[in-house]
């Protein structure tokens, strides 16, 4: 099983919605049976809420499950409550993307594009300030909070387990100056440093590829139990979208092999950023 609880919670949520669906019933009807609200079945089943391990037991013990299934989603809830390491950071990480972290810890593989800066997991900590202290309404000391765990999420790329991590981005993220010369000079040579590590693919794509498949960044997490399905992460200056259904994360992957074949090849695109790094040295 994976090991963070937002990983435990979606498995909880994956296997209570199963259970119900193999009996035949609906959420208001499994409420009424309980004496609970519908809403209540539902949140469950959706991970919007916390779930007690006496509320799996009651669902367990309806829809009847073996002593071993019910001992085990028991176990999860419980686990499912356990706080993660980035959450000690507090108001620095916001419960939306708190969730994404979480899955992104427990991902096989991370197929990710972006349009407009460089991907989180290859940032420098000045180029991760920077972008959290533009127009940022966050005080200081939770934008240096941010920048930490930003810092911390990078270590799993080292890790003997790292994901499978393929990185489109394009042209104008490659080139637009984040901070000044100096610190965009440092973070495309950290960004040459990054990609020789055997998980970690990257392609540019430039700016006469045509058009292109998508209308924004967007990250698709894939991960090593087949139960747990694959998910399309979106997010926002204050939200974040999570897709898991079957139509869009097809969808999403079509457009990603899309922008992977209009894309510079991952030697041609690691060229271009050395010839980037040159011109800023002369």
């Amino acid at each position: 099983m994976a090991g963070s609880p937002t990983a435990r919670r979606r498995r909880l949520s994956i296997e209570l919605k199963k259970l119900r669906e193999q009996s035949a019933l609906t959420c208001a009807q499994v409420g009424e049976a309980l004496d609970w609200s519908g809403s209540k079945v539902n949140r469950m089943e959706t991970g919007s809420g916390r779930v007690q391990p006496s509320d799996v037991d009651a669902l367990c013990r309806f829809y009847g499950t073996t002593d071993e299934l019910r001992e085990f989603l028991k176990s999860l809830a419980r686990q499912a409550k356990t706080r993660s390491w980035w959450q000690v950071h507090g108001s620095g990480v916001p419960q939306w993307f708190s969730i994404y972290i979480g899955l992104e810890q427990d991902a096989s593989t991370l197929r990710q594009y972006q349009c407009e800066v460089l991907p989180g997991l290859l940032q420098t900590e000045p180029y991760a300030r920077e972008l959290h202290t533009c127009g940022s309404y966050l005080p200081a000391e939770d934008i240096e909070r941010a920048v930490r765990v930003r810092l911390e999420r990078q270590s799993m790329l080292n890790a003997p387990d790292a994901p499978d991590c393929w990185f489109v981005v394009s042209e104008g993220a490659v080139r637009r100056v984040i901070g000044d010369h100096e610190l965009m000079q440092a973070q495309l040579e950290h960004l040459l440093g990054a990609v020789d590590r055997p998980s970690v693919t990257l392609q540019v794509l430039p700016f006469d590829a045509g058009t292109c498949p998508t209308t924004g960044s967007f990250t698709l997490l894939g991960f090593p139990d087949p139960e747990d399905p694959d998910i399309v992460y979106r997010d926002g200056i204050t939200d974040a979208m999570y897709l898991e259904g079957e139509p869009h994360v097809r969808e999403y992957n079509r457009a990603f092999d899309e922008l992977r074949a209009a894309a510079l090849s991952p030697r041609r695109s690691i060229q271009l950023i050395k010839d980037m790094v040159k011109e800023g040295t002369q």
